[in-house]
């Protein structure tokens, strides 16, 4: 076996050691008109990066009830590089609605943004963990 054989061996067992999305992780949306925000966990969703509700709070930051927890609120966003994510759907719950969206991941800061029949929102939310 070469030396090049056994670094390519090498890159294979340890390529899944650093295949984590640096996206992965749990942010805190940035507050609704009434205060209130929520936690939405980031994970690899196939080949696609998706994100559900995990908590809510309300605007003093107790935990609250809400019946949005555990729905997804993102789904088929697709890596494009240097932080970016596009080509992905985002629903806004206080509007009932699904928008075509992207992301982008700056440090611990994420804006997500999203369009549907040309009225776009756009939000930045901050890495929890």
């Amino acid at each position: 076996m070469t030396l090049r054989h056994i670094l390519f061996a090498l890159a294979l067992t340890a390529t899944p050691a650093f295949a984590a999305d640096p996206v992965l992780g749990l942010f805190k949306t940035q507050p609704d008109d009434n205060g209130a925000f929520g936690h939405v966990e980031m994970y690899e969703c196939g080949d696609a990066i998706c994100g559900v509700i995990r908590k809510a709070f309300n605007p003093d930051g107790s935990p609250r009830q809400s019946r949005n927890i555990g729905k997804r609120l993102i789904w088929d966003m697709q890596p494009q590089g240097d932080g970016r994510y596009g080509k992905g759907r985002i629903w806004a719950p206080d509007r009932d609605k699904v928008y075509s969206s992207k992301m982008e991941l700056s440090g611990n800061s994420l804006k997500v943004s999203g369009c549907v029949i040309g009225i776009c929102r756009a939000q930045s939310w901050s890495r929890v963990q």
